[in-house]
């Protein structure tokens, strides 16, 4: 097993995306892409409904659910996201998908959780190009090496 680096010299940075939304995949690409232009390595394990993330054709799908009694309104979540995305475009920030192009080619490696596939029925082809699959396993060792493992 591999020991931490000391502070201030090159680490390695794991991300937990767990969730299918525009806020829960924004932050670990991020903060996933920071990482490396501050030349850490930087994972973002996706889980749950947080997989869709790394599924063909279905990032730039994303939604922004509000919280409470406002998400429960019905056409709430299409009105709120279409208002989310645009705040994103005026300020300037990339829309999801080419944020994680941006990521995969900056070196950012993304995992999909092997549990959630087999419980989705989903298979490695069902995803993008270049995502890894690892068990909880695995996953776990990986992280035992990391500096920061953080769920977004």
């Amino acid at each position: 097993m591999e020991s931490k680096p000391e502070a201030g010299g090159s680490q390695r940075y794991a991300f937990i995306c767990s969730r299918g939304t525009l806020d829960g995949a924004y932050p670990a690409l991020i903060l996933s892409i920071n990482a490396r232009r501050l030349g850490h390595e930087a994972f973002v394990f996706h889980t749950f409904m947080g997989i869709n993330a790394v599924r063909k054709g279905q990032l730039g799908k994303f939604l922004f659910h509000p919280p409470g009694f406002l998400g429960a309104i019905p056409g709430m979540s299409r009105l709120a996201s279409w208002m989310m995305k645009r705040q994103i475009a005026q300020a300037g920030i990339p829309d999801l998908p080419e944020l994680q192009e941006t990521a995969q080619l900056e070196g950012v490696r993304l995992i999909a959780c092997r549990m959630t596939l087999d419980m989705m029925k989903l298979g490695k082809e069902d995803l993008i190009d270049g995502v890894e699959v690892m068990n909880a396993e695995q996953y776990l060792k990986l992280a035992d090496t990391c500096a920061i493992n953080m769920f977004t």
